[in-house]
């Protein structure tokens, strides 16, 4: 029998899994996946008093390092291993201390070796939008899984 998924949802979810275990920094900020599919994911983070900056917001390196994830594992969905070649952001409005922030990324282009995705981080509680961030991927080489 072939243990192999041919199910697209079911790679992201291996993908993600993969990425996970070997990943300290995403459950240290407290970012939480809440889902993942080809091309796509959703990933959560509460700010907290220890996420502010000198004026009292979250601060901007913080909700990058959130939108950073979130489109990591959105370029990452398919199995092969993805890093980021270029990344951009736009503040919008601040992140307020006790905010949950939500980063849904999405695919806007794929090729054989690069990709471009969009992340947009809102407020959970209203749904303005905090920052609009774009990522370019670039393959490596190697799939999830192996070592």
């Amino acid at each position: 029998m072939d243990s192999v998924p041919h199910d697209a949802d079911a790679i992201a979810r291996l993908s993600a899994a993969a990425m996970l275990a070997g990943d300290t920094a995403t459950p240290e900020l407290g970012i939480e996946l809440i889902e993942v599919g080809p091309g796509s994911a959703r990933l959560a983070m509460a700010v907290t008093e220890r996420m502010a900056n000198g004026l009292g917001v979250c601060h901007g390196g913080l909700i990058f390092t959130l939108a950073d994830s979130a489109f990591a594992f959105a370029c990452n969905a398919y199995g092969r291993r993805v890093l980021a070649q270029h990344c951009a952001i736009t503040f919008l409005a601040p992140g307020r201390i006790g905010m949950r922030l939500i980063a849904e990324a999405v695919e806007r282009h794929l090729s054989e070796r690069s990709g471009v995705y969009d992340v947009t981080v809102r407020n959970e509680a209203d749904g303005a939008a905090i920052a609009e961030f774009r990522g370019h991927s670039r393959v490596t080489g190697g799939v999830w899984g192996e070592r």
